[in-house]
């Protein structure tokens, strides 16, 4: 299901044996635009340190309560490798994070999820990671942060990012919610982050090779938009690109 990451944003996580928070922010990596971590806001249980979960242990989201299903118990949480609250995640931390948990490394192979192109969730199909894997460079982003960037189109700018969408089932976003206010009061449209050609961090700035009269002509999103397969298919169709959804690779 396609979910608004603001959306996501203060449900609260249920654990194996409790709440354990709110969902606070996510981080990406800024190739494969797949989440990595949901950064979890504890209140006064852990303070002084950022706890982070990975898609490995996201069992649901109920939207009627409000809630994730989080498969680890305040325990395990409280004795995963500690980050301070105002450090980055370094591939140090992950390493110990991922060994901590068992769980696959996702820079340690050729798919989104390393060895898988999915998320693989029974442990009898995980092959371990070696040394002689190429592993990618990666750099992890706070929606948080890029939430306001610039977006520049091939013929000048149109907006900002407002929101992200994301798809709770292979923890991957989908789109970016781009508002157009400043050029076209009210209007808001969807752009993958499959058709951004570069982005600036330093300057705050995406670029998209797409003009602006082209994505002025796209489907409209607005709050009521109901993100069915049959809009998804409007929107690729007016870009004339091939959706996600087609020819997906199956994990074996």
């Amino acid at each position: 299901m396609l979910n608004k990451a603001k959306t996501l944003m203060h449900y609260k996580l249920k654990g194996l044996d409790g709440e354990i928070g709110k969902v606070k922010e996510f981080y990406f990596d800024d190739k494969h635009w797949a989440i990595r971590y949901l950064v979890a806001e504890t209140g006064n249980w852990l303070m002084g340190r950022q706890v982070l979960i990975s898609p490995y242990a996201l069992i649901a989201v109920n939207k009627e309560e409000q809630h994730i299903a989080i498969d680890l118990t305040k325990k395990q949480i409280e004795d995963s490798p500690s980050l301070d609250s105002d450090k980055p995640v370094s591939r140090r931390f992950e390493e110990a994070y991922h060994g901590y948990y068992r769980w696959p490394m996702y820079w340690g192979g050729p798919y989104m999820w390393g060895a898988y192109p999915y998320i693989e969730r029974d442990r009898e199909k995980w092959t371990k990671s070696t040394q002689s894997e190429k592993a990618w460079d990666l750099h992890l982003r706070s929606t948080h942060y890029v939430s306001g960037y610039h977006i520049q189109a091939a013929d000048g700018e149109i907006g900002h990012v407002e929101d992200f969408i994301v798809d709770d089932e292979t923890w991957v976003i989908r789109y970016l919610i781009i508002d157009t206010r400043n050029w076209w009061p009210g209007k808001k449209v969807l752009v993958s982050p499959q058709w951004i050609e570069r982005i600036s961090w330093e300057k705050s700035k995406i670029f998209i090779n797409l003009s602006r009269e082209t994505i002025k002509q796209s489907p409209e999103y607005t709050e009521e938009s109901l993100l069915t397969r049959d809009y998804e298919t409007g929107l690729y169709r007016h870009y004339d690109r091939q959706g996600y959804w087609v020819d997906k690779p199956v994990a074996k």
